[in-house]
């Protein structure tokens, strides 16, 4: 008899490594379960890749330095065009879409790499050049995909702990993620399509399923459920950011800064007067606008501006977090109107708006001419029949439909029109 305390002295065989398939024992694994899955992040991690970058766009980065926060994209930026004004909802529409989307898809995800995971441990780790570069491509996806997703999660909570600027983390991370994506979906997709329709073929090997599961809790249908159940409630406790009534079930969104507060001003913010810098002395009597064009330097008190002929326009403010606000009444002077102040003839120009704040990504920014000569595109004074309040932007605020929330400046210092 052989002496087995001698041919595994370790008593290795016994153990249970993950890299045996024993070791993984769910009833629930199984190739149909994870082609569910896959389908639906196909569809999901699309959208949310195409939302992404329309998102980019709405930035305008091919416009001016000052909007680009990725000048190394080279050809990244084929797809860039210049962002329109109309509907006055997009950037909302879109950016509300993009994160609670996100935020939706995070059982989903969670449950497609668990169902997947005894593959990370398969042996041997390469079984040919074309498997490595299979193993490599799954590396760069899953890699991508949590960094993706936590970077995201983080962003729209405003937890910035992570090394460097969010802006290209984010978009260079999507490009790496989607290209792996694409890659594995090639390569996936046929047979997840086959196996939902006509099942595991005869004689083929679940790779996926344990060869010795564990006695069931819960079938595969049932734990299909419980992702999806676990996606709603987080549809439930994300998605009413964007909707005054159902702002309190936001239990799990983005809320931006302090409370608002009631009142005319009552409405979301991000950053407020005190943490941007902005002191009562720079937004009193002293303060003016600076308005600079081919007429050349004018310096313009608030009294004048508000002597001036005022218009209004009924806009949202989106930020990039996913938080939005409903439409709000504002009244200002219309920044085409300006431009003319300013000297400029014909079609408006460009404008850079430079703001009172010392400090932060987008202390300016550059609006094109398509927003400039909207109508709607105003410096601000007021909202919903008030004066703005100094964390709205008071003394002076620019407003443009359908632009991220970062290209509504607030405590507007300067507005020089002409080529950017």
């Amino acid at each position: 008899m052989a002496d087995t305390h001698r041919d595994d002295p370790a008593g290795l065989r016994s153990l249970p490594l993950p890299t045996r398939p024993a070791f993984w024992r769910s009833p629930v694994r199984g190739v149909r379960f994870t082609a569910v899955l896959g389908v639906v992040l196909l569809a999901g991690l699309t959208l949310l890749f195409v939302t992404g970058l329309l998102s980019y766009a709405a930035y305008n980065p091919g416009l001016a330095a000052v909007n680009d926060k990725t000048p190394d994209k080279g050809w990244l930026g084929f797809y860039l065009f210049d962002w329109p004004t109309g509907p006055h909802w997009l950037y909302r529409l879109n950016q509300g879409v993009h994160v609670t989307l996100g935020i939706v898809l995070v059982p989903v995800l969670l449950a497609k790499l668990w169902s997947v995971i005894p593959k990370l441990f398969a042996l041997p780790p390469a079984r040919s050049i074309g498997h490595a570069l299979e193993r490599l491509s799954l590396l760069l996806l899953v890699g991508g995909a949590l960094f993706e997703f936590l970077t995201g999660l983080l962003d729209i909570q405003l937890e910035y702990v992570f090394p460097g600027s969010f802006y290209p983390l984010h978009f260079y991370g999507a490009w790496v993620f989607f290209a792996a994506f694409t890659a594995h979906t090639v390569l996936k997709l046929p047979r997840a399509l086959r196996v939902l329709r006509h099942g595991m073929p005869s004689g083929d090997t679940d790779e996926l399923a344990s060869p010795d599961p564990a006695e069931p809790t819960v079938s595969r249908r049932g734990a299909l459920v419980v992702v999806g159940a676990g996606s709603l409630l987080l549809l439930l406790t994300s998605a009413g950011r964007s909707f005054d009534p159902l702002r309190r079930t936001a239990l799990l969104a983005p809320h931006g800064g302090a409370d608002p507060g009631t009142g005319p001003n009552g409405f979301q913010i991000n950053r407020t007067a005190a943490k941007a810098g902005i002191v009562p002395a720079e937004t009193g009597e002293h303060w003016r606008l600076i308005l600079t064009g081919p007429a050349g330097e004018l310096r313009l008190s608030r009294k004048e501006l508000a002597a001036m002929r005022q218009h209004g326009a009924a806009l949202p403010i989106a930020c990039v977090e996913g938080w939005s606000t409903s439409d709000q009444w504002w009244s200002g002077i219309r920044l085409r109107d300006l431009a003319v102040l300013a000297g400029c003839s014909g079609d408006a120009p460009g404008v850079l708006v430079e703001s009172l704040q010392r400090g932060g990504s987008f202390r300016m920014v550059a609006l094109r001419e398509n927003q400039v000569r909207d109508g709607r595109s105003l410096l601000a004074l007021g909202v919903n029949g008030a004066e703005l309040s100094p964390d709205h932007g008071y003394p002076a605020r620019v407003i443009v439909p359908a632009a991220p929330g970062v290209m509504n400046t607030k405590w507007v210092s300067r507005l020089t029109f002409g080529e950017l």
